[in-house]
């Protein structure tokens, strides 16, 4: 565990795409909360002039880069998912880097005073090293059904490419096993508010270390 952030509880929030982890984090750092996003380091590490492009473009080739310097993220989206190694591959790039940002915005976020720290990480039993240094894990739920139409609704994906999606991450059955606090997203707002309280309010009263 990063011995910067030992003192206060870490959590980690997570959950399958489409399943409202964003929603879901928006409501905790209403609470005062931080949220060390790391979907959104992955697109800082791989934007024009990030720590990733560079091996990016040795590792994958200029093809995958976009004329404005940034990771060409539809194009290396659908390589990845036909070829898995591809994904180990790039995931060997970008994973220790995002790890290094996330450490760095907890710094940061200690400043503040926070009750606790959540790091919103959608693959986090898909990655190794994150697990163990969390006190407690917030999964966001809904059913593959509701995933596929609202990614449907935001992206504009196929649904197709949305089911390879879902294939390769881990099974739903999983988050729900592993899960300390299970966020139950598949009705209006106001449930997931009343529910992001009611977990608020038992982190806070975790014993302290």
């Amino acid at each position: 565990m990063n011995t910067l952030t030992k003192s206060i509880p870490q959590i980690a929030l997570t959950g399958g795409i489409g399943s409202g982890k964003s929603a879901a984090a928006m409501e905790f750092e209403n609470l005062g909360i931080p949220i060390i996003d790391s979907d959104a380091l992955a697109h800082a590490v791989t934007s024009p002039g990030g720590a990733g492009i560079a091996p990016i473009k040795i590792e994958f080739g200029d093809e995958f880069i976009t004329s404005s310097g940034a990771l060409d993220r539809p194009k290396m989206r659908e390589h990845v998912f036909n070829y898995p190694a591809a994904l180990a591959k790039l995931e060997a790039i970008t994973h220790p880097l995002i790890r290094q940002a996330s450490d760095l915005e907890a710094r940061k976020a200690l400043e503040k005073n926070p009750p606790y720290i959540i790091f919103m990480i959608p693959l986090l039993f898909e990655s190794s090293g994150w697990q163990e240094r969390f006190a407690k894990i917030v999964v966001v739920d809904c059913s593959v059904d509701t995933q596929i139409a609202r990614v449907i609704k935001r992206n504009h994906l196929q649904q197709e490419l949305i089911e390879k999606i879902i294939a390769t991450q881990a099974p739903r059955a999983m988050r729900l096993q592993y899960a300390d606090y299970v966020l139950q997203n598949e009705g209006p707002m106001e449930d997931l508010h009343s529910q992001v309280q009611e977990v608020h309010q038992h982190i806070l009263n975790l014993p302290k270390k």
